[in-house]
């Protein structure tokens, strides 16, 4: 097959949770531009549609859905919505997730202090805010017999970073649960459904800004360290999601399923 219809998305219906966000909002720009009719799911219609306008500025088609992704009857009536207004859904991207700092131990701080209410406010939002959408928007792709989840881990599921221990222990399970779903869905609906994750390194967000960068704009002491052991030696910016998602989105991956792909800069092949 030609490679330029490997790679041909034109006409698929994505859906993005978290499409509001930094990284959400660059993935769902990009999918947009080469012709994906682009779904921004957030709890405010008011972020979300920001994100869609500015798809619509630049040519692409996308459209805004209201819902929490820890709540499965809003996520069945956005599951309903698209089925209703486009027949299908070819991709979910389950990019809601985050941190708090409740859920982090500060250099002061030791493990006894941490509460578990915002640990379990960071395990919901990142787990069971990426299995329930997998559980809703894959029945669709059950029926359809094709259909490709992409989950957002992180680097520190792979090496936990010091204090980010919430965080760290939810994106970890993340990259588990993908490998389980990838080998759930493909063994019972057919090879047409691939699961699989991006691992970003370290790119800059609201969360982490004021832990990596100081308000002149300089690295902190935490930004110093990460950037040391970033072999490329910088932070990652948006764009450098684009090849990672688009390869998992098109026919070029059609046999890849079940693995976490990083992009990082080099931080998770560093040892000291």
């Amino acid at each position: 097959m030609d490679t330029k219809e490997l790679f041909n998305l034109k006409g698929k219906v994505a859906l993005i949770t978290g499409g509001a966000g930094v990284l959400g909002s660059s993935m769902a720009q990009v999918l947009a531009k080469y012709g994906v009719i682009t779904g921004i799911l957030g709890q405010t219609i008011e972020k979300t549609d920001a994100t869609v306008q500015v798809i619509k500025k630049n040519g692409g088609e996308a459209f805004a859905v209201k819902a929490n992704v820890l709540n499965k009857e809003e996520l069945e009536e956005v599951r309903d919505f698209i089925i209703g207004k486009y027949g299908r859904l070819d991709i979910l991207i389950n990019a809601a997730g985050g941190n708090i700092p409740g859920a982090t131990i500060a250099p002061d701080q030791a493990i006894y202090d941490m509460e578990l209410e915002h640990l379990q406010k960071v395990l919901d939002l990142n787990n069971i805010g990426t299995m329930l959408p997998s559980q809703v928007f894959s029945e669709i792709f059950a029926n359809q017999k094709t259909g490709i989840i992409i989950n957002i881990s992180s680097n520190t599921a792979q090496r936990p970073l010091t204090n980010v221990v919430g965080y760290s222990a939810a994106k970890a399970a993340i990259d588990n649960f993908t490998k389980w779903l990838a080998v759930e869905l493909a063994s019972k609906y057919g090879e047409g459904l691939r699961v699989n994750a991006i691992a970003p390194g370290f790119f800059i967000g609201k969360q982490n800004r004021t832990l990596l960068l100081s308000p002149d704009g300089s690295l902190t002491s935490r930004g110093e360290k990460i950037i040391e052991h970033t072999p490329m030696g910088r932070f990652g910016m948006p764009a450098d999601m684009d090849g990672a998602l688009l390869f998992l989105c098109s026919d070029m991956s059609k046999f890849v399923t079940g693995i976490v792909i990083n992009v990082d800069g080099g931080f998770g092949a560093t040892s000291i």
